[in-house]
């Protein structure tokens, strides 16, 4: 499963914005931390994982400026098993429950479906994300899409470079009123999706 949090226009960040666009909600936190007791292998890359590992080792600290709900959400990571894919990184990975892959990505999910029980879900790593999609190996394709526009200081473009895909819909749900999740069963298609009657 691809999972990813969007602003409206299609971004993954922006410069001078805090985390979550700054409008992480109780419910969403609640959901989130519900989520991470799943039977779930998180798929990342290098540049999340430095990220992420930092965020929950800070979120851990006192006084780490974080809510007690986003707190409780950076800090539940560490239970959970990761893959990390990465040519840079060395081994051991510090941040608990770490795994690390050197070789090809692609190849190594193929394997993990055939051998693991539970769902692979991917945490940022929007390249990690375009790979698997155009590899047909995303069964579902699952984003939160925060209610900002951020056309001038947006960062990392989510779907640049990305197959055509065609997304039936499965579930859907709104956090506190503002925030959406959409969670489709993606289909790679080679020109515009055909109607059915």
């Amino acid at each position: 499963m691809v999972d990813l949090i969007i602003s409206l226009d299609g971004y993954a960040s922006a410069e001078g914005w805090p985390g979550w666009w700054g409008l992480e909600s109780p419910e969403y936190l609640a959901w989130l931390e519900e989520e991470g007791k799943k039977d779930f292998t998180t798929l990342m890359g290098a540049n999340t994982y430095r990220v992420m590992s930092s965020m929950s080792e800070q979120a851990a600290g006192e006084d780490s400026g974080f809510s007690e709900e986003e707190g409780a959400a950076l800090t539940g990571l560490a239970a959970v098993p990761k893959v990390v894919f990465s040519s840079t990184l060395q081994e051991p990975l510090a941040w608990p429950n770490s795994e690390l892959v050197s070789g090809d990505a692609v190849e190594a999910v193929k394997e993990l479906k055939r051998t693991r029980t539970g769902t692979l879900t991917t945490l940022g790593s929007l390249s990690l994300c375009r790979s698997l999609l155009s590899a047909g190996l995303v069964d579902r394709y699952r984003i939160v899409v925060f209610p900002v526009i951020t056309g001038r200081t947006g960062r990392e473009r989510i779907y640049d470079g990305y197959p055509d895909v065609s997304l039936e819909l499965v579930n859907s749900r709104t956090f506190d009123g503002q925030l959406q999740l959409l969670e489709y069963i993606p289909t790679l298609i080679s020109g515009p999706p055909v109607r059915r009657p």
